[in-house]
């Protein structure tokens, strides 16, 4: 039913990412499916702010978390799924329907927070994920 499927989860956040890494490595198994797990390095969102930070930051950041989300892969995934690690650069859930559509997931599982008021008015990156995607996107509570 799915060949690939994309997992995004908030590194920083490993903790709050268990249900829905088990989620999405349960149904990699039970379809045979790819596995692409990504994370998103937030960008500057203006230039201005990017000169507050030392030179080479961003680099030296898409790196380590790059170096963290293969490690985590590798700790956390079993051997037995094809799985990819991707460290995408950007606006959050721009940047997981980008890798969605370059991997070709047909499934894409996301972990979520309670909503917070603030989450409703502005819309977290889960909801948006879920109004843009191409392909059916499960929002796995940690809670």
């Amino acid at each position: 039913m799915y060949k690939s499927i994309l997992l995004a989860i908030d590194l920083p956040n490993r903790e709050t990412q268990e249900k829905a890494l088990r989620t999405a490595v349960s149904l990699a198994r039970t379809f045979s499916a790819e596995l692409t797990v990504m994370t998103v390095v937030p960008d500057f969102g203006m230039a201005i702010v990017g000169t507050f930070f030392p030179e080479g930051f961003e680099e030296k950041a898409l790196a380590k978390s790059q170096e963290e989300l293969e490690a985590y892969v590798k700790d956390k995934v079993p051997d037995d799924i094809e799985t990819r690690a991707v460290v995408a650069h950007g606006t959050i859930y721009s940047e997981i329907l980008r890798v969605a559509k370059e991997a070709g997931a047909d499934f894409i599982v996301v972990a979520s927070h309670r909503p917070e008021l603030q989450d409703y008015l502005l819309g977290p990156n889960a909801a948006r994920v879920v109004r843009h995607a191409d392909c059916s996107v499960l929002v796995v509570r940690d809670a």
